[in-house]
């Protein structure tokens, strides 16, 4: 019981973390960085499954990290159907649904993939908690303005569940009886959630959808002049994708995705930096403004989470806007790791409710 593990597997675009826990310790913690270069090697990204499964196994092997005594194995969720909120095992149909991309195609499908796979070879079983694609919209904030689209929820559901319920325990009450806003901006993606009672009723879509820009993602951009550069014959479906997934937002303004970067560009003056880090801070707080109404102003708090809020400057810009709302608490550190081993915990303690993906 003592010697048993949990292995975490998160990939992201050029890179693949992972992270072993030996019951709630971190005892091992890698990025394995992808170039550019390597990832263009393969066609589809479901064909990277087995080149970056084997960089696990050797960085595992050559870091005396004995996968013998693993117990459970956990992936970061992917793009699959939309779910309610909990704990699933991956299994055949996941995989399927992983592999050809059913809401959209993106790294973070291998980490159902890797784990099971991984997990397979150990005689062990692999789960996934809080996927992206968890779905508690009220039927309201589905609405588009045109039947042809509707709005979906993908967002960054592990991260804005987890600092949420950690939140009530501060407080001594529970995730169902409060209202939430909660904000998380990772590598990527912002996604800004009203959290109502133990659901998200309302969340822009992360993925490829609307609000604030972000690192590399543009957020929501004027509707007819997207429109027209789609049709000016300058560029392909993809390069728009891309445009919008990935060469958005800070990379697209400073040439630089690299938020330390960034800050010792803003640190030393850097004007231009300075104006679109206070514009992020600026449609991060009118996203938290809108969620706000969506509560009907009645917020318990307001918590702040991702790596970007290590910056006073970036805080204090975001919170002399929103503090009248409700109280802003901040949460930092990435906490999908923790998440996810506390996941791993409650499995193996045989306290975790397991549901099954249909």
């Amino acid at each position: 019981m003592a010697d048993r593990k949990i292995l975490i597997v998160y990939p992201e675009p050029y890179e693949t973390r992972v992270a072993v826990y030996l019951a709630t310790e971190l005892i091992f913690l890698k990025t394995l960085k992808h170039s550019p270069q390597e990832i263009a090697r393969f066609k589809d990204i479901k064909d990277q499954k087995d080149w970056r499964k084997n960089l696990i196994l050797k960085e595992l092997q050559e870091n005396d990290i004995n996968t013998e005594l693993i117990e459970v194995v956990m992936g970061m969720s992917g793009l699959v159907k939309p779910l309610k909120s909990g704990i699933y095992e991956i299994n055949e149909r996941m995989k399927e649904d992983l592999r050809v991309g059913l809401l959209g195609k993106h790294a973070v499908n291998l980490g159902g993939l890797i784990a099971a796979d991984i997990a397979e070879s150990l005689g062990k079983k692999a789960y996934i908690m809080d996927p992206i694609v968890v779905d508690e919209l009220d039927d309201v904030a589905r609405v588009s303005g045109h039947p042809l689209f509707q709005r979906k929820s993908i967002f960054h559901a592990l991260s804005h569940k987890f600092v949420a319920k950690k939140y009530a325990r501060s407080v001594h009450r529970k995730y169902e009886e409060l209202n939430l806003v909660v904000v998380h901006i990772g590598s990527e993606g912002i996604s800004v959630g009203a959290h109502k009672q133990g659901r998200v009723i309302d969340v822009n879509n992360t993925f490829d959808g609307d609000g604030p820009f972000s690192i590399s993602r543009t957020g929501s951009l004027p509707v007819g002049d997207l429109v027209r550069m789609c049709f000016s014959g300058k560029y392909t479906e993809e390069e728009m994708i891309r445009m919008i997934t990935e060469g958005g937002g800070y990379a697209a303004y400073l040439d630089t995705s690299n938020i330390n970067e960034i800050d010792k560009r803003i640190m030393s003056g850097d004007d231009t930096a300075t104006f679109y880090s206070y514009a992020l801070a600026y449609q991060v707080s009118k996203e938290i403004g809108a969620m706000a109404t969506v509560l009907e102003g009645n917020v318990d708090a307001i918590l702040l989470s991702g790596n970007i809020f290590n910056s006073a400057r970036f805080i204090q810009n975001v919170t002399r806007r929103v503090s009248k709302i409700a109280d802003v608490m901040l949460y930092p550190s990435v906490n999908s790791f923790e998440a996810l081993m506390m996941s791993g915990i409650s499995i193996m303690n045989g306290e975790a409710e397991i549901l099954e993906y249909i």
